[in-house]
């Protein structure tokens, strides 16, 4: 007896060093795949290259950079950022951004070394992604031993995360999905939710929006599993078990859900479509072209079709599941149906829209593809057992098929597919056909390994040349920029750590303030709130949906929202600073720290977060589409000043010269026309300033698209994505100095929409900027959440104005009383408030939060007691 015991013993232990060992081996074979193609490529830290590119260099790397410093500085940031725009709610954006644990290991790669960071947690990413499914496949016993390889690393390497590996924070969802999917058998099969529950609730906080499509899955899912139920009670109970796991799922993500929740219906909510149409959005069949290894290029980021490449012999296994006689045909008709919705889903639009919770995505078009991806794997792991065997009349109509497909293909005129990736995946196809033929009981362990390299060799195929197709960041376009904006800022911190925004001239990209951990003007996020890219495009800046910059400001706007430094290259020469604004009238302005590229100055004219103005400012109405016309309005309805009194006029071009376009005495609003279509044609504005005084030019949104605009012969860098009128200084002190504005025709036509010359009234604007400098905000203590300090509102001041956007997350207490605050301009916070001396707190707490976490731990203290009982009534 103790001989058969210590045999058992040996054998359980035997066994589970070899489950660890295929897990693990699960993990490393991602890893080593995709960890050997980025030294290849020479990505950092390997080489000069990195995996920068699209959102991931343009967005990504700069949330990143905020986790850390937040992290690591001023935690009140989690909940509140001036670095967002003007300043944003930050709980909504972490939800969607960075509340994956991987993100903690951000925390030992500073600055340049951000990058290194970043391909070590997408490493791990797709380890884990193998780890997951490969366990999934053990646990459930779909497969075992070392042929799990072959469908974990096809789960692991698929199409979808090939093609959005930039995307870093949708990820994780690779990684839980196969947990929530063992937690759902779970809780169909022997009633025990607990899995289920907390894997779901994981994933809501990881990423809600990647929770909402796998939400949608597992209730395809659930009814591919309903025809297993005993009868019509069982099934009724099991749709009741599910229902109700879900929901506390929910309950106990509320935390995350609720703030998050109404921060998305101020921001992204507000753009979901409102009409859907029944219609197709492409022809169907041109979905086929995916199913050619390597189907990925930069033309299918912003409209494509689904990425849902898996390997030749799994998308056939999955085939053959419909004709597999040791499923019931029942389940075999429902995974029909869950398939066909998948497809329907991949081009109509209304089932598009219903997976990506009603708004169309802004680029990576079908982003719920990876649950297909893992629906087909499933489907192949139940029919590629070891003793399956196709007949061979669905060899032939695999044949069949396969030759249908790659010959319509060969017909389609695709950027993302040449003729070897098709001779490729034909030989992959006709492999595959011959891998299900052959017999296996002979040698069993030979064709594991078959199955495994040819699985295994096919999506690594397809990964490295879908891959091939982009471009990428250099590593030390990255890390230039990023050290010499890290060294600006820091010493600005170090001589002024109170509370202002910083502008510059020069942009890597919109969430710079982000990386280098500083207050502006710059945000391109989803959550980016609508009021604020409508303010700054009314005033004459550069902004469009999710995305506002902070690059053609005035001397106006410079001191009404608090910009107290401005940032500058000193160095011409220095390439890794990308221009993008022209401010003459920054060099007056005294020095306060230089690097090596960059002049930091001080802009004495600025004004704080908050001071006293006039209660003119609660009633003033948006009347005007002119920026330079909104602005005096709005400075001199704060000073207590005539509206009507003007602080800019508009100023005449001294010459102009027409070259091969026809002469007209008005140039704004004037449709200028090519006279001969085969040469250049441009039109040349001369600007001489009669005085000191700075000034400005405007341009409408559609000057942009058809015409290039250079300054005194130099080409005007400056974002090129707006929708308004945008400001542009032209000259300060320069007297008598002519200014020439060249504008070259890009197309047959141009329409100088909005192009006029303004000058500032320099002692006007000084006149109105002394009356509100009387009664600043003296703040003592400021966090990113929180702003303390006194004002002393002069006699005709009953206004304490603030440049903090308004938000119902903001707090205000004066004199130890609660205070109400108002919105003016559409935009900012303002507190009514009588003539005299007053103590002023400002707080943020993200609307719901209190409500979510008292919801998510009475969820989870009643979940927890739910399952404990019924533990203990199984015993």
């Amino acid at each position: 007896m103790q001989k058969q015991r210590g045999c058992l013993i040996v054998l359980t232990t035997i066994r589970a060093h070899q489950r660890s060992f295929i897990l693990g081996i699960s993990f490393l074979i991602p890893v080593l795949l995709m960890g050997g193609y980025f030294a290849y490529r020479q990505m950092a830290p390997f080489g000069s290259s990195s995996l920068l590119t699209v959102d991931l260099g343009q967005q990504y790397v700069d949330f990143f950079a905020y986790l850390r410093a937040s992290l690591l500085h001023h935690p009140s940031s989690f909940f509140y950022s001036f670095a967002k725009g003007l300043g944003g709610e930050m709980w909504g954006t972490d939800a969607y951004y960075l509340f994956s644990p991987l993100n903690l290991l951000l925390v030992f790669f500073p600055g340049r070394f951000l990058t290194s960071g970043i391909m070590l947690i997408l490493l791990l990413r797709y380890g884990l992604a193998g780890l997951s499914f490969a366990w999934l496949l053990d646990k459930t016993g779909w497969q075992k031993g070392p042929r799990i390889w072959a469908f974990s690393t096809a789960y692991a390497l698929n199409g979808w995360m090939i093609a959005n590996q930039l995307n870093m924070i949708w990820l994780d969802a690779l990684v839980i999905l196969p947990l929530i999917i063992w937690g759902l058998l779970e809780l169909f099969y022997h009633q025990r939710p607990g899995c289920y529950i907390f894997w779901l609730a994981v994933m809501m906080i990881d990423n809600y929006y990647m929770a909402w499509m796998i939400c949608l899955f597992s209730l395809l899912l659930f009814c591919w599993l309903l025809p297993e139920a005993a009868n019509w009670r069982a099934r009724g109970w099991a749709v009741l078990r599910y229902g109700l796991s879900s929901l506390a799922a929910a309950g106990i993500a509320a935390v995350t859900l609720f703030p998050t929740i109404y921060a998305l219906l101020q921001s992204k909510g507000t753009y979901t479509e409102q009409v859907i149409h029944s219609r197709f959005e492409y022809f169907p069949f041109k979905m086929l072209a995916k199913l050619v290894p390597g189907s990925f290029n930069f033309d299918q980021m912003p409209s494509g079709q689904p990425n849902i490449y898996i390997g030749m012999l799994l998308l056939m296994a999955a085939f053959l599941y419909f004709f597999n006689r040791q499923v019931t045909v029942w389940r075999r008709l429902v995974a029909l149906g869950v398939t066909l919705f998948f497809l329907l889903s991949f081009c109509y639009e209304p089932l598009d829209l219903l997976w990506h919770a009603g708004q169309f995505p802004v680029w990576y078009p079908y982003r719920f593809s990876f649950l297909f991806c893992c629906w087909c794997i499933i489907l192949a792991a139940q029919t590629l057992q070891r003793d399956f065997r196709p007949r061979y009349w669905q060899l032939a109509l695999l044949l069949l098929i396969t030759g249908a497909v790659f010959a319509y293909v060969s017909q389609l005129k695709l950027s993302y597919l040449n003729a070897s990736q098709r001779w490729i995946g034909l030989g992959f196809a006709l492999i595959s056909i011959f891998c299900l033929a052959i017999p296996r009981k002979d040698a069993p362990r030979l064709y594991d390994l078959l199955l495994i390299c040819l699985v295994i060799c096919d999506v690594a195929t397809s990964a490295f040349t879908s891959l091939n197709n982009l471009a990428y960041v250099s590593q030390d376009e990255f890390a230039q920029y990023t050290t010499q904006l890290d060294q600006a800022t820091k010493k600005l911190r170090q001589h002024d750590r109170g509370l202002y925004r910083v502008a510059k001239t020069f942009t890597r990209t919109k969430d710079d303030p982000f990386q280098g951990d500083f207050n502006s003007g710059d945000h391109f996020g989803s959550t980016l709130e609508p009021a604020i890219p409508n303010f700054m495009g009314a005033i004459g800046q550069p902004a469009g949906d999710g995305f506002v910059t902070y690059a053609n400001g005035t001397q106006v706007t410079d001191a009404l929202l608090g910009f107290k430094y401005t940032l500058a290259k000193q160095n011409w020469a220095a390439t890794a600073l990308p221009p993008s604004g022209y401010r003459p009238d920054w060099r007056q302005q005294p020095t306060t720290a230089t690097t090596a590229n960059i002049v930091a100055r001080h802009n004495s004219d600025s004004l704080p977060f908050a001071f006293g103005a006039s209660s003119e400012i609660l009633q003033l109405p948006h009347t005007t589409l002119d920026p330079v016309s909104y602005q005096s309005q709005i400075m001199q309805a704060l000073a207590g000043r005539p509206v009507n009194k003007q602080l800019f006029q508009v100023q005449n071009f001294n010459s102009v010269q027409f070259n091969n376009v026809q002469t007209s005495k008005q140039i704004t609003g004037t449709i200028f026309k090519k006279r001969d279509f085969l040469k250049p044609a441009s039109i040349r504005l001369t600007f001489i300033p009669p005085t000191n005084d700075s000034y400005y030019l405007t341009v409408g949104p559609s000057v942009k698209d058809d015409a290039t605009l250079s300054i005194n012969n130099k080409a005007f860098a400056q974002s090129s994505n707006y929708r308004d009128t945008v400001v542009i200084n032209l000259a300060h002190r320069q007297k008598g100095r002519p200014v020439t504005i060249t504008f070259r025709l890009k197309k047959m036509s141009a329409w100088l929409q909005n192009v006029s010359v303004y000058q500032l009234n320099q002692r006007s604007f000084d006149a109105s900027l002394q009356a509100l400098k009387q009664s600043p905000l003296k703040v003592s203590h400021h966090s990113s959440s929180s702003i303390t300090g006194t004002v002393d509102l002069k006699r005709r001041q009953s206004v304490l104005m603030t440049t903090i956007p308004a938000a119902r997350g903001w707090h205000a207490v004066v004199d130890g009383r609660p205070a109400v605050t108002k919105t003016v301009l559409g935009t900012f916070m303002a507190i009514p408030m009588a003539p005299g001396h007053h103590q002023v707190k400002l707080f943020y707490r993200p609307p719901f939060l209190i409500l979510g976490l008292v919801t998510s731990l009475l969820t989870s203290g009643g979940t927890w007691l739910i399952l404990r009982y019924q533990s203990r009534r199984r015993r």
